[in-house]
């Protein structure tokens, strides 16, 4: 199977990322950026159907490529996707603990 990168580019200068396979959406993430020190990427989603293949290490990949050089580059992750963020790079920010306000039940 072939991981399309025909319309991930077009997206990036606005902070998203697409992932097809021919014309099947297969992933998306986005980032929201003050444009010049700090990126956070709240969302990175494959479908099920398509993890383990590459698909979000290829849209991690664009995302961190557009953001290099930015002083700080953060996120949150939670269950499997840890490992899978370490391996990207990213590592535990010292002794902060991760807060929020949420009001959806599935975390």
């Amino acid at each position: 199977m072939v991981v399309s990168c025909n319309l991930v580019r077009r997206y990036v200068a606005r902070g998203n990322v697409l992932a097809r396979i021919g014309s099947q959406l297969v992933g998306l993430g986005n980032a929201i950026s003050d444009g010049h020190l700090v990126v956070y990427y709240p969302h990175m989603l494959v479908h099920p159907v398509f993890q383990g293949l590459g698909v979000g290490r290829m849209m991690m990949d664009i995302m961190l490529s557009r953001y290099s050089g930015f002083h700080q580059q953060m996120l949150t992750a939670d269950g499997e996707a840890v490992d899978f963020y370490k391996a990207m790079g990213f590592e535990r920010a010292g002794k902060t603990e991760p807060m929020w306000m949420y009001s959806g039940d599935d975390h």
